[in-house]
């Protein structure tokens, strides 16, 4: 039967996910604690409101689709302090008040000077990186709506078959990894579909960009993802994974619920 197989969230958009035992789905179609920071650039725009929700479009600062390197980092937030390491190494433990804001942020702006991507920070304008949000709102997705989303591992696996360094479920950032469907199942699903005591209604497949491309633990881009999806699966437009939003409120997933459609 399909049931869940792994959870995340992202605290920090662009940056490595936080594996969970449980999610909490709030009403607006988010999850709890995901999206809630973002390195904006010193020039971006104030934030845009779709529908009543903010958010900063990803490209008005760090994100993976242009700062593959980000994928190597891994991180930590308990809420009040962010802690980010390379490997075994360290780059910074800080709170978000002032000072441990501009830290982070002057931390992070120095790492990424030893790599290609830090070419984007040489315009006029890009610097210095803010470290934004309040650590507790999830605001920072890629559309205004938010969405939870989710794909099956059937489908990485198919992707693996024929792309062996692309089968990663991490180069997918999905809040919801799904066991026991076929390859690419999820992506004919209409209507509504039951994640444990969730119901979602489905609003489409995720079309997909160069973020699938950075390896999860070198940040290098080292997978032709988005032609693999189109010249060897056969798809029209590279997708993997569905977008998902709670139907009458939200509540929690855990890792080994069920999944049903329908």
């Amino acid at each position: 039967m399909p049931h869940v197989a792994a959870l995340y969230r992202y605290p920090v958009k662009g940056f490595t996910p936080e594996a969970r035992e449980q999610l909490t789905i709030q009403p607006d179609g988010r999850v709890t604690g995901d999206r809630v920071l973002a390195f904006r650039f010193a020039d971006a725009a104030e934030p845009e409101d779709a529908d009543g929700l903010e958010y900063w479009p990803k490209q008005q600062g760090l994100a993976l689709v242009n700062f593959p390197s980000l994928a190597r980092l891994r991180l930590a937030f308990d809420g009040q302090t962010l802690r980010i390491h390379d490997g075994g190494e360290s780059l910074v433990s800080a709170g978000l008040d002032r000072s441990g804001r501009a830290l982070i942020s002057e931390r992070i702006t120095d790492w990424l000077q030893q790599f290609p991507d830090a070419r984007r920070l040489r315009r006029r304008g890009a610097l210095p990186l803010v470290l934004v949000g309040d650590g507790g709102t999830s605001r920072f997705q890629d559309r205004p709506r938010g969405y939870v989303t989710a794909h099956g591992a059937a489908s990485t696996r198919a992707l693996g078959q024929v792309l062996p360094s692309g089968g990663d479920d991490r180069r997918f950032r999905s809040n919801i990894v799904i066991s026991g469907t076929r390859a690419w199942e999820e992506l004919q699903w209409t209507g509504r579909v039951r994640i444990g005591a969730v119901r979602f209604e489905v609003s489409g497949p995720i079309g997909r960009c160069l973020a699938t491309h950075a390896n999860p633990d070198t940040g290098q881009r080292d997978a032709e993802v988005l032609t693999t999806l189109v010249t060897d699966v056969g798809q029209s437009e590279p997708t993997l994974g569905v977008l998902l939003l709670p139907v009458a409120g939200g509540g929690t997933i855990n890792v080994g619920d069920p999944v049903t459609t329908g």
